[in-house]
């Protein structure tokens, strides 16, 4: 079976594509897939909530992910190596490391340092092709991480945590905006103290306006479980809580973004 590599970015297509052609040119016996291109930018906990969720599923390889809006500053380019046999490429924001938990726990990880795994002059603004790629490119080769660059200790991604209150209220954040609208909370189900399907629940949040604001909306097992246009709490395919409206953008209709916490609270 011949090495796999993915990518995933916040690039868009046409700067994503040239990072994969750059891991093919270098490593032209690889398959090489491009994950996703459509990471929200500057998004790193979409982006590393994402890579958590889908990495579990594909085949052992070099992961290759750019969020990175701190490129050509002093945060280090690395490359994690997993319990699972994988190997995580990008920057150490907090990126990689949702994922590298995913896939067993982090083993070790190295800076990318080593001129020799990168391209010539290496742009400031473009790591993804002239560092990261070619990291992945001779990764798959065969290449050693502890070979491009010293052992460190990755920085770690600080996610929110869900707090409760008196009589079940619980107060969440939203971490991240999905293509649908829908918004991804940091409480997962079992925050809920076990809530029935079909549980009515006040969702409440300060507007950016500074007014208080609070809708109603059930806890449902999917989104045809309500009609259309109707608000709904779900737990979404990972695990965590989300705000949905049935075919239908919640983020947009009711201008709520990530870090905007919310208060969840059961009838009384």
């Amino acid at each position: 079976m011949p090495p796999f590599a993915s990518i995933a970015t916040d690039f868009g297509a046409a700067y994503t594509a040239i990072c994969s052609g750059v891991v093919q040119r270098l490593a032209p016996t690889a398959k090489v897939l491009v994950l996703t291109d459509e990471i929200t930018p500057y998004a790193i906990v979409e982006g590393a909530l994402f890579l958590s969720q889908a990495l579990p599923y594909l085949p052992e390889g070099v992961h290759m992910a750019v969020v990175d809006p701190g490129v050509g500053t002093a945060r280090r380019p690395i490359a994690v190596r997993t319990e699972r046999g994988d190997v995580l490429v990008g920057p150490d924001n907090g990126l990689l490391m949702p994922a590298a938990e995913a896939l067993g726990g982090a083993q070790e990880t190295h800076a990318l340092e080593n001129p020799a795994y990168q391209l010539e002059k290496p742009s400031t603004t473009f790591h993804g092709r002239d560092i990261f790629a070619p990291a992945t490119a001779h990764l798959l080769n065969g290449a050693d991480p502890a070979d491009m660059g010293p052992k460190i200790t990755p920085l770690p991604l600080n996610l929110p945590t869900p707090t409760r209150a008196r009589e079940g209220t619980l107060t969440t954040t939203i971490l991240y905006v999905d293509r649908y609208g829908s918004l991804i909370l940091s409480a997962r189900a079992d925050d809920l103290d076990a809530q029935e399907f079909g549980t009515p629940l006040t969702v409440s949040w300060t507007s950016k306006d500074g007014t208080p604001t609070a809708i109603r909306a059930t806890y449902e097992r999917t989104f045809g479980s309500v009609p259309k246009g109707d608000p709904l709490l779900y737990t979404d395919s990972s695990g965590a809580l989300a705000l949905a409206i049935n075919q239908g953008s919640a983020a947009d209709h009711y201008d709520l973004t990530p870090g905007t916490d919310l208060t969840l609270r059961p009838p009384h």
